[in-house]
């Protein structure tokens, strides 16, 4: 098993329904104000949502990862997932709030929280800066090739597959750089590539 986070997207390129591709950021909207609700009430910056002290001081402390907490990360997280994959046109299929088979979250297989350094949470978010700075660039990159994407799925009804996969292997290092600096269910520290 790896020990990094997993995410797997099954990507429509061909027979895109045009017209949910012009209004996809309206069409979003009631998805991503449940989101922000989580966002509002965490005030967590780039992991908004996630529960991240719990599990920060329950390592520290105690040396385990809460398994509530843990199916809460990875469930909301997937749920982030699959909304950020509907507004990048990765998929048509509109963001359910229960589990979707084509878009996937897995995380490494935490032993109660003994496999991973008790010490290292409390500098994961330093270490990680050059890794956001990173996930920036490449998340403007990923935004111009969705609009170009946009205007060509919205005329011949096809995604272009090199733009799905950019923002694919964006989607996956973001949610890595989330599962190693806020989540804190990997050591391993993510590779600044896609």
């Amino acid at each position: 098993m790896s020990k990094q986070i997993k995410t797997d997207i099954e990507i429509t390129y061909k027979k895109r329904n045009k017209t949910t591709v012009f209004w996809r950021g309206i069409l979003v909207f009631p998805v991503a104000v449940l989101i922000c609700s989580f966002a509002i009430q965490s005030n967590a910056g780039f992991a908004a949502g996630l529960i991240i002290l719990p599990p920060l001081l329950t390592l520290v402390f105690r040396e385990v990862y809460p398994s509530y907490v843990l199916t809460f990360n990875q469930a909301f997280l997937e749920l982030q997932t699959r909304v950020i994959a509907y507004a990048l046109l990765l998929t048509d299929e509109y963001p359910s709030i229960e589990r979707n088979k084509n878009i996937g979250v897995e995380f490494p297989e935490i032993k109660g929280g003994k496999s991973l350094n008790r010490w290292l949470p409390l500098v994961k978010w330093f270490l990680s800066i050059p890794l956001i700075l990173v996930g920036l660039l490449y998340s403007v990159i990923a935004l111009g090739m969705t609009f170009i994407a946009w205007i060509m799925t919205s005329a011949t009804g096809n995604y272009p597959k090199w733009a799905g996969k950019f923002v694919f292997k964006t989607i996956r290092f973001w949610n890595r750089v989330n599962g190693y600096a806020f989540i804190l269910v990997s050591d391993k520290y993510p590779s600044f590539g896609l």
